[in-house]
């Protein structure tokens, strides 16, 4: 299935108001995680990247790029939309490093490119990762990592349609997780726990963890209405693997 137009038109039509609504709290302080923004000081995802060879999948406007930027990081920062990729630009510090417009399932890229590849609900959750994680791997070298964050099939699977929020009753089968049909024809991806391992293993990765990051109780959802409010202390909104190719 290709996406990548449908998709790209979505988030150039989104972009603005996108940014508008979460910059805010995407970019409050460096290096936060997911839609509770829980600091990567507490996960410990990442690490030092000081002289690594950096690329983000959808970069949106850049919040992560630019701060590995300046934390001394060689970073490409990629995304899908112009739009997106004209924010960043807009937002970009002290620190400049290039931005590319591609998809995640067809990396522009050389082997042995890069010692990070990472996402925060970014090309992995907006690509099919049965394409998009073997190009990942293949433009790491040996040693380098892949680290990305996205939606839980817990939270997928207990969203209510209807009524656009999370609640504690299941809504659709877990074993029916892959497609996700997102507004004016594009579409984002899910799988589950299973098909994760099996993608990541086919990829030649291997898997180092998995953080469920896990909020605070009082922390609130930037991005989707939970019912009860407290849904993600309780259950796994997120996944947050941990990879590297031998």
């Amino acid at each position: 299935m290709d996406s990548i137009p449908a998709n790209r038109r979505l988030w150039n039509q989104i972009s603005s108001a996108y940014q508008h609504e979460h910059d805010p709290q995407i970019g409050a302080t460096p290096r936060l995680w997911g839609m509770y923004s829980i600091p990567d000081a507490h996960l410990h995802a990442l690490g030092d990247v000081t002289g690594k060879r950096v690329l983000e999948l959808g970069c949106g406007a850049g919040q992560w790029s630019r701060e590995l930027a300046a934390e001394g990081a060689t970073v490409v920062g990629l995304d899908l939309s112009e739009a997106q990729l004209a924010a960043a630009a807009r937002a970009m510090g002290a620190a400049r490093y290039p931005l590319v417009q591609g998809a995640a399932e067809q990396l522009p890229f050389a082997a042995d490119s890069f010692d990070l590849v990472f996402c925060d609900f970014g090309g992995l959750s907006w690509a099919p990762p049965h394409l998009a994680v073997p190009q990942a791997a293949r433009v790491l070298g040996r040693g380098g990592r892949l680290v990305f964050n996205v939606a839980s099939p817990w939270f997928e699977a207990c969203y209510d349609e209807a009524a656009s929020r999370v609640t504690t009753t299941l809504q659709q089968d877990y074993f029916g997780l892959n497609t996700i049909a997102e507004d004016d024809g594009a579409t984002s991806y899910q799988l589950t726990y299973g098909d994760w391992v099996k993608v990541l293993r086919g990829a030649g990765l291997i898997i180092d963890d998995l953080i469920e990051p896990r909020p605070e109780l009082g922390t609130l959802n930037g991005y989707n209405e939970t019912d009860p409010p407290d849904w993600a202390h309780r259950w796994p909104a997120e996944l947050l693997w941990v990879t590297h190719k031998p």
